[in-house]
């Protein structure tokens, strides 16, 4: 039945790949006979008109590009987003929750879905951790783009002497994996341990003993989840993060590898830092990895990030990415 889905599933993505690029196709040729149309009449009314089409197949043809370099193993999964905290207590911590919306608000302008499914909140306010999914066709291809340590700068609103501090969060990111997915997890190798839910969901929620805590006992890796109505439901993706977790584990090992048979030093780790969010005392986000930046820094927590994606992406095809 699962492959059924898949190939379904599958077959109704070629159609829309299609679909799309029959619609940008018949555009383009309205589009030209609209400007010959016009050039004819000597009719200038025409042109904002036409200005706004062609902005927009432009767009559309440039998001085509983009998908056809979403051609990794994963890459058409659904995405699981880990963020953590960095040092420096509550500054850190509500950098973290504004990372968070960040995503959420980007995954709801391009259409797609947001769920939080393990939170630590911070102890006087922000988020410690969190975990969170995000589902629609190629989130994983796109958000792999975000994978690493997220600098901000600011006057922090938690320093009464209104200084200037630097704080750091990390997101990791890692596809969804389907139950084909071969990974060898032992049963004994797996520890379980059930707590009752912190978050929001009613009386249900906070009163039974339905949050699963997943640890992976040989490499001390742990998924949680506390969103789902049962424990059975919560269990099951936790699993599905622990899957994902090992997974890429095993394909980082297989890249340092492959690395060192090259020659190539890379550095994994905390200060592995991929963009800067600077607030004051000027406002620029910068990607440390290709150079692109915005200046518009609200607009970018508003979650416009299709910039830094889309440049990410062509620079890893072209395998100019900055170390």
């Amino acid at each position: 039945m699962a492959n059924s889905q898949k190939v379904l599933q599958k077959a109704k993505n070629l159609k829309d790949k299609l679909a799309a690029f029959e619609d940008i196709a018949t555009t383009q040729e309205d589009t030209l006979l609209m400007i010959e149309m016009a050039e004819e009449e000597n009719d200038v009314s025409l042109t904002d008109e036409v200005a706004k089409i062609v902005e927009e197949l432009t767009a559309n043809i440039e998001k085509m590009r983009l998908e056809t370099l979403l051609s990794g193993k994963y890459d058409s999964s659904n995405a699981i987003l880990t963020f953590h905290a960095g040092a420096g207590g509550t500054e850190a911590q509500d950098w973290c929750e504004m990372l968070i919306r960040m995503y959420q608000m980007w995954a709801q302008k391009n259409g797609f879905t947001a769920e939080i499914m393990d939170s630590l909140p911070g102890d006087e306010a922000g988020i410690k951790s969190c975990t969170m999914e995000i589902s629609g066709l190629n989130a994983y291809g796109y958000l792999k783009a975000e994978k690493g340590v997220h600098r901000l700068v600011r006057i922090s609103p938690f320093n009464s002497q209104g200084k200037r501090m630097t704080s750091f969060s990390s997101v990791e990111v890692m596809p969804e994996l389907d139950d084909n997915t071969d990974v060898d997890i032992r049963p004994e190798d797996v520890k379980m341990d059930v707590f009752r839910a912190s978050g929001a969901g009613g009386q249900h929620i906070n009163k039974t003993s339905s949050a699963v805590r997943l640890t992976h006992v040989p490499t001390g890796i742990v998924a949680s989840c506390q969103t789902q109505r049962s424990q059975l439901q919560n269990r099951d993706y936790a699993m599905k993060m622990l899957k994902a977790k090992l997974v890429e584990i095993a394909e980082q090992q297989q890249k340092e590898k492959i690395s060192e048979i090259q020659g190539v030093q890379t550095e994994n780790g905390w200060g592995n830092q991929i963009r800067s969010y600077v607030f004051q005392p000027y406002t620029m986000v910068k990607d440390l990895r290709t150079g692109f930046e915005m200046g518009n820094i609200q607009a970018v927590m508003d979650g416009e990030l299709n910039g830094f994606i889309n440049a990410y992406l062509s620079a890893a095809n072209l395998g100019t990415l900055k170390k």
